[in-house]
């Protein structure tokens, strides 16, 4: 959508020059003849860029600049000056004006000028977007798995990241939903554009449809200026919706309209924004069962599921566990300045054997504190949660779905360790027990990667 501007200039031939120029070439101008005009207008409507003359009937160059910059940071202004006066340019400057042009100026200069402004602003916007999120850890954002499941989201990612088709990912909490949302805007054509996230179930009710559609200024009490919502920050990129099912049913028919027609309306005024966003979803929540129930709309449901995309849960893809411990010892190995980190037989079988209720989010955990507690560069049964050290948890069962050749392997290996556990660590005793020689036995530690133990 092109900017909307607004143009205050007394001379009346210079004023309807610069209002057909800006109007043909897409703009939405509005325009004053004196300054006391242009500042009653700031203060009732909102603009992306005031162009203003200096030298004004009621108030300056210089007060609509400062009186703008009070009402609205983020609106540019383009000063005009018949006088070329350096200082007072310089002073324009320094109070916030974004440049100046000394007539007389030709229509491509002025033209420039905006482009170049809003060039500018597009990239404040995205600056200001990183440092949002500049210092949040992002410890784990690879997506890792060997299993049948894991492969299958990582063919469906790939054949659907380049389009525009909605995604809704399902699963339970800590499953990695939020690692495939971003797997897929990563892969887009969308990756250099704005990637905006939105937790439904951490915004209050009273706050969401500001928060979604932005709000202009005076639409609400406190309302002080004109704010745009998460879909135009996104615009050109991708909005990613967590807990998709947590969004009040109130709002779940306007977003199905933005969905629909990809237009939307800022709380406060009744000018239609288009926008151009990929809509992903995701949910913990079985939204089959709220549509029956009332809770979530049929269609609102039927319009973001699309593309499903389902994530099993960490106990139902087992024999991702390996190289999900492996990846998390290197994270926080390398983040805590222990890169030679090592795992007792004991404590590798804890992490093998336990259920996972809370999934892959629980396992980084685990290892995390697991790495900060360990001494001399050891991690033992104790450095884990209590719960990985329970005498009652069964062994799992190798997964039938792997490739011979790897479930003899993840067999031959958890054997291994099984006998280490039972000998101390004691290899000569180990080999014994397994029926071959220490030679063979000390190959295969290495082969698999297996940590000493002392």
């Amino acid at each position: 959508m092109k900017a909307k501007i607004l143009i205050i200039e007394d001379e009346p031939t210079m004023r309807i020059g610069m209002e057909h120029l800006l109007t043909a070439s897409g703009y939405h101008i509005k325009s004053c003849k004196d300054g006391r005009e242009g500042i009653s207008t700031i203060e009732r409507e909102s603009f992306d860029l005031v162009i203003t003359d200096m030298r004004l009937p009621g108030y300056d160059g210089l007060s609509i600049l400062r009186r703008v910059k009070a009402l609205s940071p983020s609106t540019g202004v383009i000063i005009i000056t018949a006088y070329a006066e350096v200082k007072t340019a310089v002073q324009a400057i320094k109070d916030g004006a974004f440049d100046y042009l000394s007539k007389p100026f030709s229509n491509d200069e002025l033209l420039i000028l905006i482009e170049r402004f809003l060039r500018f602003r597009n990239l404040e916007t995205e600056l200001s977007r990183l440092k949002d999120t500049a210092g949040k850890e992002k410890v784990f954002e690879r997506l890792v798995g060997v299993s049948p499941s894991m492969k299958t989201i990582f063919d469906r990612i790939e054949a659907i990241a380049d389009t525009d088709v909605p995604v809704l990912i399902q699963g339970e909490s800590g499953t990695g939903k939020e690692l495939v949302a971003n797997a897929i805007h990563n892969l887009s054509s969308r990756r250099d554009k704005g990637y905006v996230k939105i937790n439904c179930a951490a915004i209050p009710e009273n706050l969401f449809e500001s928060e979604i559609f932005g709000y202009e200024k005076g639409a609400f009490t406190g309302a002080s200026e004109m704010r745009r919502g998460k879909f135009e920050v996104a615009n050109g990129g991708t909005i990613f919706f967590d807990e998709i099912g947590d969004m009040p049913p109130g709002l779940q028919p306007k977003l199905l309209r933005v969905i629909e027609e990809n237009t939307l309306y800022r709380l406060g005024s009744s000018d239609p924004i288009r926008i151009n966003v990929r809509g992903i979803y995701a949910t913990s929540k079985n939204l089959r069962e709220l549509v029956k129930t009332g809770r979530f709309r049929d269609d609102l449901f039927y319009r973001i599921n699309v593309v499903p995309i389902t994530i099993p849960p960490l106990r139902e893809r087992r024999e991702d566990i390996p190289y999900l411990i492996d990846h998390f010892l290197e994270v926080f190995g390398n983040k805590y300045s222990k890169p030679e980190i090592r795992v007792t037989p004991a404590a590798y079988e804890g992490l093998i054997s336990y259920n996972y209720p809370g999934n892959v989010r629980e396992l980084k955990h685990a290892i995390e504190r697991a790495v900060l507690l360990s001494r001399n560069g050891l991690i033992d049964i104790k450095d884990l949660p209590e719960e990985f050290s329970s005498a009652e948890r069964e062994r799992p069962e190798i997964s039938l779905h792997l490739p011979l050749q790897k479930g003899i392997s993840c067999l031959e290996k958890e054997m291994i360790l099984n006998a280490l556990r039972e000998t101390g660590g004691k290899k000569i005793e180990a080999a014994r027990r397994l029926g071959i020689s220490r030679k063979v036995l000390w190959k295969k530690i290495k082969d698999y990667g297996i940590k000493d133990v002392p």
